[in-house]
This record gives C-alpha cells, sequence and structure tokens, in this order.
C-alpha cells in the first residue's frame, strides 16, 4: 500500500474518564472484538484471575486500577488501530495529558448512573482546547442509571458541547435489551450475558420495520421506542460531521463495556467516523502526515517494562513519513543522530519487533538517556521541531532518601530514570545529595514512586512530606539567588535542568515574597522562563 493508503487506514484515540468509569474495561473488549485477546481478563471479574491486558504493572494488578498510560495496538477490518490507555486518576493528569497529545480523537467515557464527572470536566477541556473530535460511550447501561435524554442535558449544560446519540437503548432502565441504530433504523437486540463479559455477545439485529421485532419486544417497549426516537428527530440536534471534526458536536453511543452489550456497534461506527492521522503544528509551520519526510515526538517514556534487564522505553507517534527499522535520525533537542534499533508496538508487556510503521502509529525504541518526553526527532535536512509539552505544577512536596545507605547507587538511578519517565517531578536539594525533593501533582503519586523504588531497584524509602504548596520558577533578571528576600520559611531546589525553584507554603506567603522581591520574575511553569540569548 501506498503511504497515503496506510494514513487513510490508522486510527489512533484515547480513552478518558473519571476513575471507575469503565475504561480499561472497555479497552478489554474493543481488544477482544478486534482479536488481539480471546478471553477479556475483566478488572472485576471474579471467577478468573487474570488482569486486565492494559493494567501491566503489578501494583495496577494489586489495586485494579490504571496508574500509567498505556498502548495497544491491533488490526480491525481494514483499520490499524492504536489505542492509548490513559490512567483515569487525577493524581496522573500530567501522564494523560502527556498522552492525550499523541491523540487525534478521544473517546469519552460516561457511566450511566453517575454522569459527567469531576475528572471528566477536566479532560474534555484539554481535548476541547486542542480541538480534537471527541466520541461518547455511556457505560454501564446494565445498571439502573439517568434517563438518556437527562444525560444529553447534562453533557450539554456542564460541558457545552452537543450530543447527538448514534444510537439508544432499547428496555427498560437497568434492563435494556438492545441498540436502536439511527442511521439504519434497524434493531439489534444482545443475549443475555453469562461469561461475565469474557466472551463476545450473540445478538440478533434487521430493519426496526421487521415484524418480528414486535414480537421480541414487550408492547410498552417498542411504543417507548418509537415515541423516543421521534423526539430524537423532532427535537434533538441535526447530524453535521464538520462540527464533529472541529470537537463542537459529540456522537454519541451506549452500552456495557462489563457485559460487551454495544461494544461491536460502537466500534464500528467510530471507526468509520474518527478521523484519520491529522495534520501536527511545529515551530517551522505545519507538518503533514503525508509528507514523506519522517518526523515523530516522544510523548511518554517507560522505565523497566522488563524489570529483569532495566530497560528504558521511549514511545514516540509518528506524524509523517515512513519508518523504517535501523532509520537514522536527528534529535532535535541535542543535534545528536541516533540509529532507532529495535522498534516494538505492543499489547501492553508483549512485545512485537517491527520492521516498518506509518503516520499515526506509536512505537516503542531502547534508549540510553538521551531523549526525553516531549522531545522531536526527525530525517532529513529540513528541521523540524514540535512544541514542547506544558508542564503541570506540583502541589505536594516531600524530601526522600534511601533507608540504607549502601543502596545510594540503586536509589540514584531509580530517581534518574523516574523522573526522565515524568513520573513524578525531581528537585535537587542544593547542598545535599543524599535525598531528594520530590514534587507531585497527587499523593498516589508517592505510593507509586515508593512501590517501584523497592521492587524494581530495591531500595526502601524514608520519605517526609513538607509543608509547602507552591513551586515558583526564578527568572533573577541579573540578580543573584542570594539577593533573595523574606524566603527564610521557603526552600530553594533546582530541577532536573539546574533552574532554580522556589517552594512555598501557600499562595498567601507566595505574594508576600513576590511583593518583597520586585526585580526577580517568579514563573508558575518553567515554559514561561524566557529563553537565554545562548539558547534561543
Amino acid at each position: 500500500m501506498s503511504l497515503v493508503d496506510e494514513v487513510n487506514n490508522r486510527r489512533t484515540f484515547a480513552i478518558i474518564s473519571h476513575p471507575d468509569a469503565g475504561k480499561t474495561t472497555l479497552t478489554e473488549k474493543l481488544l477482544l472484538y478486534g482479536g488481539a485477546i480471546h478471553l477479556a481478563g475483566s478488572v472485576k471479574a471474579r471467577k478468573t484471575a487474570k488482569h486486565a491486558v492494559s493494567d501491566w504493572m503489578e501494583i495496577e494488578k494489586q489495586r485494579g486500577i490504571s496508574v500509567t498510560s498505556s498502548v495497544l495496538q491491533f488490526d480491525y477490518e481494514g483499520h490499524h488501530i492504536n489505542i492509548l490507555d490513559t490512567p483515569g486518576h487525577q493524581d496522573f493528569s500530567e501522564d494523560t495529558y502527556r498522552t492525550l497529545m499523541a491523540a487525534d480523537s478521544a473517546v469519552m467515557l460516561i457511566d450511566v448512573a453517575k454522569g459527567v464527572e469531576a475528572q471528566t470536566k477536566k479532560l474534555f477541556r484539554v481535548c476541547k482546547d486542542r480541538g480534537i473530535p471527541i466520541f461518547t460511550f455511556v457505560n454501564k447501561i446494565d445498571h439502573f442509571g439517568r434517563n438518556p435524554f437527562d444525560l444529553m442535558d447534562e453533557i450539554e449544560n456542564i460541558l457545552g458541547i452537543h450530543a447527538y446519540p448514534m444510537n439508544w437503548p432499547i428496555g427498560i432502565n437497568g434492563n435494556y435489551e438492545g441498540i436502536y441504530d439511527r442511521e439504519s433504523a434497524s434493531i439489534e437486540l444482545f443475549e443475555k450475558d453469562t461469561s461475565h463479559g469474557q466472551r463476545k455477545l450473540a445478538s440478533t439485529k434487521g430493519s426496526a420495520d421487521d415484524p418480528i421485532f414486535k414480537d421480541l419486544l414487550d408492547e410498552e417497549i417498542h411504543q417507548s421506542l418509537i415515541d423516543d426516537i421521534e423526539l430524537l428527530d423532532a427535537a434533538g440536534d441535526s447530524f453535521d460531521m464538520e462540527k464533529v471534526k472541529k470537537g463542537q458536536l459529540t456522537p454519541m453511543f451506549f452500552g456495557s463495556a462489563m457485559t460487551n452489550f454495544g461494544v461491536k456497534p460502537f466500534l464500528e461506527k467510530f471507526l468509520e467516523m474518527a478521523p484519520k492521522p491529522q495534520p501536527r503544528k511545529c515551530l517551522e509551520g505545519v507538518v503533514d502526515p503525508e509528507s514523506d519526510q519522517f518526523t515523530s515526538f516522544v510523548f511518554k517514556i517507560q522505565a523497566n517494562m522488563n524489570p529483569q534487564h532495566h530497560d528504558r522505553v521511549v514511545f514516540m507517534r509518528i506524524c509523517s513519513g515512513k519508518f523504517e527499522k535501523g532509520m537514522s535520525v536527528t534529535h532535535r533537542q541535542s543535534g545528536k543522530t541516533l540509529r532507532l534499533m529495535q522498534p516494538q508496538q505492543f499489547l501492553a508487556t508483549e512485545r512485537t519487533i517491527i520492521d516498518d510503521a506509518y503516520p499515526g502509529d506509536i512505537i516503542g525504541v531502547f534508549d540510553n538517556g538521551t531523549m526525553g518526553v516531549g522531545d522531536t526527532l526527525y530525517a532529513g535536512k529540513k528541521k523540524v521541531t514540535f512544541k514542547d509539552f506544558p508542564t503541570f505544577p506540583p502541589e505536594l512536596f516531600a524530601r526522600i532518601r534511601a533507608k540504607d545507605s549502601m543502596k545510594r547507587k540503586q536509589f540514584l538511578k531509580g530517581m534518574t530514570q523516574l523522573a526522565q519517565e515524568g513520573a513524578v517531578q525531581i528537585y535537587e536539594n542544593l547542598g545535599s545529595m543524599e535525598s531528594y525533593i520530590v514534587g507531585a501533582v497527587g499523593k498516589l503519586q508517592f505510593e507509586v514512586l515508593e512501590y517501584r523504588l523497592k521492587h524494581e531497584y530495591g531500595v526502601d524509602l524514608e520519605m517526609n512530606m513538607l509543608p509547602f504548596t507552591v513551586a515558583r520558577w526564578l527568572q533573577l533578571n541579573g540578580h543573584e539567588y542570594r539577593e533573595l528576600k523574606n524566603v527564610d520559611s521557603a526552600m530553594l531546589v533546582k530541577d532536573h535542568k539546574q533552574r532554580l525553584v522556589l517552594l512555598i507554603a501557600n499562595e498567601w506567603q507566595t505574594n508576600w515574597i513576590c511583593e518583597r522581591n520586585p526585580d526577580i520574575t517568579f514563573c508558575t511553569t518553567p515554559d514561561e522562563l524566557a529563553l537565554d540569548d545562548d539558547e534561543e
């Protein structure tokens, strides 16, 4: 196939939701229907010790939550699909944000009983700011929940986006029997699930006019469906694909990831509507995916996917051109030429060495520490620089050190690798290399850090929480940091790029310090720092 054909066949999307809306479960079921796995290992399944394929870390299997974004790839009916399963927990919002930068569209999962929840709002805004299409899957309709019309109103009122139901649940709330497809005016009734969602669900499908459905459905249910569809057609929004592409209208689907109810109709319709890889903005202009020049950017780094080898895998999103195994590329940030050997694609921990890949694909390559999150790689002489990712300012801080001083080497290695991943933000304590200051967006990040250092590097931590909630990057404007006034109760540290950061107790004290030091610029994130002349 030509490069254009390969681009047209790609679908790269992220699944976003509030914790416990069923994101990882839906990911599993898409893999099940794509033939990538034969038995889905639902997080909640009682009768099996099998874990979700996308949860590959031991801590994820123990807790039944996703704490890292995982990459899953499979083929379905001529499409090559890259799913980015993100952590739903707000403590990992930075990882989720970076992952969304690599997606061309997003599937927003909503719990039928809980509606639009806090974390969904945050992630929705990220997608909206990027202008990427958002598809809504209302999940858990095998349980009693909100009226579908109420959910449509909530999406519109809270998120400010109109919803267009592509299908509609048939039956009584909490006991739906099937799905009505609006475009084809067809009905699909699903058999009851007896495998706890581990196998594909059998169904009966046909035209809504077929008299067989009047016999299969209760008369009241049949009439209720007719009334609902009439109301939707008369009062609902009209469908506009251009608005979907701009993220102004969200196609809405109903189903249950746990029982596989409605999963296949959603997958097929989504692949038909979701965008192929899109052009990407860079500092030099716009990169067209169908351009012959290879370009990509790093959106994720993962240490120890194979704990025995302490490997470091860099995940990159290909933006244009054809990738070939062993090709030489320029690392934009360092100017070095790198050979990308042993490129891999993933089904969680299962890896496949590949020979080539195309725009939209996510590949992993081994790295010795050269590449960082947000870095650009390109082939050829024409320079390309994709914009750097924004940094989330941490709100929690702790001082950590190895309990056993004999394990200092493993401690330093572990901290360096986990900092490069972006799992937490690590600061150097001025004058002390025995301990680090760690900043995080949420408490759960500290628990994961402690767990991973112990199990992947054999280091037990001593951790003391610090009384700071604010970090400010300093632009000294020709002054010495020793000239700072009224900073006795604050702490001065350096980030991983040796930039000065002041840790402060609270916003009130921050304002006080800023007022006392009018010649110093205090930045909320390092992105706000003006480049020095020699860096420009």
